[in-house]
């Protein structure tokens, strides 16, 4: 996470929302192939909705990071063209130069035990979603869990690093300022045609209201998940009794647009605008997975809870509740 106003915070928040992914894809197998010898956790990370080739990118950079290897973790970094963004907090890295000092600086204050690992990977080479966890002793004392979006030029550099995270959950309470930034790169888009349509029909859906038309998008046994309300839905028939009674209050329901889109035929993310009742939330990220059919089998959903009063988080949370039986 960034934190406004300080050197010190803005290199956590870099390093908490997991900013670190691609370089060439040849050198990013040279810097992370296999699974021996990385410096964290090994297995974790599930690939089976990414590219080889983009396993391989992120393996890199991960390895580079949790090794507080700035000179190997900046060459996955367009040097012409990179933006970093802190969705939740509202600070942007403009170019190459600010997220080398800012990663520097984090560098320099973490422990050597303090690691950073990938655990979910959605997408190619274009684009991606990436699931993340910081430990505890990565720029601040929480443990810091992102879910991110990745967007690389023709080269697999990484041009744009947007991170959405969950500050109740990482027991920080957030503010989203007078200067929250009103260029998020949203047209820096690399994302395949067949993620861009699901995830447009998705969220037409929900801004709609639409439960039925939302479930039609999805396998028969779709997983739905809410990483800020601690929620997690099966199948069809609970998801559309779900979002039957929950759109209407969830941040990315009516009122919620599409701004950006990242990921491959097998999936990917994207980024929205939240609902003008989730105010002073701005954002919000959400993960889809596809099966060989085009179909949602899995989504999962992002954002800062910590600027909801408790009350409003609360009822977030209790509408995975089924209604009375009788």
């Amino acid at each position: 996470m960034l934190r406004a106003g300080a050197a010190a915070g803005t290199a956590a928040a870099l390093g908490a929302a997991g900013l670190f992914a691609t370089g060439t894809a040849r050198a990013a197998s040279a810097a992370g192939s296999g699974t021996r010898g990385l410096p964290y956790p090994s297995d974790v990370t599930d690939t089976s909705h990414c590219t080889p080739e983009a396993a391989g990118i992120f393996r890199g950079f991960f390895t580079a990071k949790s090794e507080h290897n700035l000179a190997r973790l900046m060459s996955y970094f367009s040097t012409a063209n990179t933006t970093y963004i802190d969705a939740c907090l509202g600070i942007s890295l403009l170019g190459w130069k600010a997220v080398d000092s800012t990663f520097a600086l984090a560098f320099t204050s973490a422990p050597s035990s303090a690691v950073s690992y990938p655990l979910r990977i959605v997408g190619d080479t274009g684009s991606a979603a990436v699931e993340l966890v910081d430990t505890p002793d990565f720029f601040v004392p929480q443990e810091l869990r992102a879910l991110s979006s990745v967007t690389f030029d023709s080269n697999h550099k990484i041009i744009r690093w947007v991170d959405y995270w969950d500050g109740r959950s990482a027991l920080i309470q957030n503010a989203i300022t007078s200067s929250y930034p009103a260029d998020f790169r949203d047209s820096e888009q690399n994302a395949d045609p067949a993620v861009v349509q699901v995830t447009q029909k998705l969220q037409a859906a929900f801004a709609a209201g639409d439960a039925a038309a939302a479930v039609a998008l999805m396998s028969y046994d779709v997983v739905h998940e809410d990483m800020a309300a601690h929620t997690l839905v099966r199948g069809q028939f609970q998801a559309q009794r779900y979002y039957t009674r929950a759109l209407g209050q969830l941040p990315y329901g009516p009122g919620a647009a599409l701004v950006h889109a990242e990921g491959s035929r097998q999936g990917g993310g994207y980024e929205w605008s939240a609902a003008p009742d989730a105010a002073p939330m701005r954002r919000g990220h959400t993960c889809v997975e596809l099966d060989e059919a085009g179909k949602i089998s899995r989504l999962t959903a992002i954002y800062d809870s910590s600027l909801l009063s408790y009350a409003a988080y609360q009822s977030l949370a209790g509408l995975a509740a089924e209604a009375p039986l009788s």
